[in-house]
């Protein structure tokens, strides 16, 4: 187990080393000079552009930049924002605050209703249950989120009235106080990432409801229910398990359009802010933070998978 951790782990930093190394190239490689762009029409002043330059330590090599920036990670010190004027960790910890909350209310919600209709499909396999999730799933799957979240401010924002159409608020205010303002986007992040839990399931049910070790379950007379939740579901959640994982990164990317849909104050709505405002260290950082997101979620993944079938641990 120790040899399978520390394998997964290092091979998750180096996976973010290379990130960080292609974030950097990424943004190296965008044209125009930062610096004349900052100052706009004042960038005619050789003098003031060279002090900007400096500032921005655009005069450095390239080389000398990153492994400048890559040290400063390490410290704590993530740069300041062009954009903003302020230090850029402080900034991309409190968005990250306000995502965490949709991400993990999201999975508390989508998670257990995934499993439940791919369970339910599954059993009643070419049944109506299963035929009528099929349908459902994939219309869903089909739509784009900011179709998702226009339908929903539709349907209960504009036509019901039950709830705000947006999330207009600032960045530090107190979600537990503004909860009629997340309904929406965590709904939205649900349909995100409901259709492929839920197909996944469905499939490994199938999958373990013709073993021959369920049959002869079935055989002694235990009660139907009981096989489906104590002897069938346990064994069908592994191939789950890395979809869940998976599904953490489709609401990262899909918290992207939601929060710029609803306004919400996130790091999604941060991320298109840098893009945007061409601010060149809150874009790396807002970059590599979700890419270190998503890298932690699959090693998660990875020991739990380990734990419920250590043959996970030969491959």
């Amino acid at each position: 187990m120790t040899t399978f951790v520390f394998r997964r782990l290092g091979f998750m930093l180096a996976t973010l080393l290379i990130i960080s190394l292609l974030i950097f190239v990424m943004t190296e490689v965008v044209p125009g000079d930062f610096a004349s762009i900052l100052l706009g029409q004042r960038a005619q002043d050789e003098t003031l552009l060279a002090a900007w330059r400096s500032r921005l330590d655009l005069d450095q090599p390239p080389d000398q930049r990153y492994l400048s920036w890559l040290a400063g990670l390490f410290q704590g010190d993530w740069g300041t924002s062009w954009f903003y004027q302020t230090p850029v960790l402080p900034l991309v910890l409190q968005r990250l605050v306000n995502s965490a909350v949709l991400l993990v209310l999201a999975l508390l919600v989508g998670v257990p209703l995934g499993i439940l209709l791919g369970m339910i499909a599954g059993v009643y396999r070419s049944r109506w249950p299963d035929t009528l999730m099929t349908i459902g799933m994939l219309l869903v799957a089909s739509l784009p989120e900011f179709v998702l979240g226009t339908f929903l401010i539709i349907i209960f924002a504009s036509w019901l009235s039950w709830l705000p159409a947006t999330s207009l608020m600032a960045a530090d205010t107190d979600l537990r106080e503004a909860w009629s303002l997340l309904v929406l986007p965590i709904l939205t992040l649900v349909l995100i990432t409901l259709p492929y839990i839920a197909r996944t399931t469905r499939s490994s049910m199938i999958d373990v409801m013709e073993q021959d070790y369920i049959q002869a379950v079935v055989l002694r007379g235990i009660p139907f229910p009981l096989v489906v939740l104590r002897h069938a579901l346990p064994n069908a959640l592994l191939p789950t398990i890395s979809v869940i994982a998976l599904s953490i990164g489709w609401i990262l990317g899909g918290a992207v359009v939601v929060e710029h849909v609803f306004a919400f104050p996130g790091l999604g709505s941060l991320l298109l802010s840098a893009v945007s405002n061409q601010d060149i260290p809150l874009l790396q950082a807002t970059v590599l933070l979700i890419a270190m997101i998503y890298a932690l979620s699959n090693l998660v993944a990875d020991l739990l998978s380990h734990l419920l079938d250590p043959r996970v641990s030969a491959t």
